[in-house]
């Protein structure tokens, strides 16, 4: 049974599936489902939710229904970009590890150690305000340049486990080349760890951004889920009782973070059977039902 059709019959897979595509199809047409323009001002400062604007309107006077739409571009662009940078990183120099050993293994691994060892929402503190309002691309370069170790250190003990199997074996005898051995015989059987570390990657990268642009360190002119809450904040929105302002991003945040945390539980279950708990829940409902009806 391929990855995919195991996926297809997860129901935890299929939410979180079926929550992603919600939020690309809406970031991808959201011209076509506002009149707005994110940066315009279209009515009264902090309007409430009505016909006119679905999610009322910030302290400017701009459609919060208009820069939610937009703002999921931002996020997105930022989670994708930085999480694919994340797991390239991660995948490419686990690999050389597990695979090369001696000099090159403890090198990389001094490496990693030395980035985990950092605390890494302090480090991009630090960076994010020695540069200055970073743009979402500065973010996504930052985030994947400092949270690759992770990734590095997981699929390194993969590798050390796979190099030691026959096909492995079989491959180096018959003289085939290293970069050959590690891109066609030991990748392909680290699919399931790349995606963990991807997804994890992606919902990682998208929460901090938001966070660091919350915390003023991003472009107040970029429209993002961050940059909202960020606007929120200095309008005093729940001071003023606009609680549209403020809960819409966290709101679409935290649905996003849903969808990505499900898609990750649904690899993680598919990679290691024993964590699969549909037949087990059903065993002891089972078991239940049979001891409150022999009572």
């Amino acid at each position: 049974m391929s990855v995919l059709t195991q996926l297809l019959r997860n129901r935890k897979a299929l939410v979180g599936v079926t929550i992603l595509a919600i939020v690309i199809l809406v970031a991808i047409f959201a011209p076509l489902l506002t009149e707005y323009s994110p940066t315009q001002r279209v009515g009264r400062p902090h309007q409430p939710p009505s016909t006119d604007h679905l999610l009322g309107t910030t302290r400017l006077g701009y459609d919060v229904f208009t820069r939610l739409l937009y703002g999921a571009r931002i996020s997105l662009a930022v989670g994708f970009g930085a999480g694919l940078l994340i797991t390239v990183i991660g995948t490419v120099l686990g690999i050389i590890a597990g695979y090369k050993g001696g000099v090159v293994d403890e090198v990389i691994t001094f490496l990693t150690n030395m980035v985990l060892v950092i605390p890494n929402l302090p480090l991009l503190l630090v960076l994010a305000a020695f540069i200055g309002q970073a743009s979402p691309l500065v973010i996504a370069v930052i985030l994947g340049f400092t949270s690759w170790a992770w990734g590095v250190r997981v699929t390194r003990s993969e590798t050390l486990s796979i190099r030691q199997r026959d096909f492995v074996k079989s491959a180096e005898m018959l003289g085939e080349p290293s970069w050959r051995i590690m891109a066609f015989e030991i990748f392909p059987n680290l699919i399931s760890i790349v995606g963990i570390n991807f997804i994890g990657s992606v919902l990682f990268a998208v929460i901090t951004e938001a966070t660091l642009e919350f915390l003023g360190l991003g472009d107040p002119n970029t429209v993002s889920w961050g940059i909202m809450l960020y606007n929120a904040q200095n309008a005093s929105a729940l001071s003023v009782g606009a609680w549209w302002d403020i809960l819409t991003p966290c709101f679409a945040l935290a649905v996003l973070g849903l969808g990505l945390a499900l898609i990750n539980f649904a690899i993680d279950e598919i990679a290691n059977p024993r964590l699969r708990t549909g037949g087990m829940l059903a065993r002891w409902t089972g078991l239940i039902r049979r001891g409150e009806g022999t009572l």
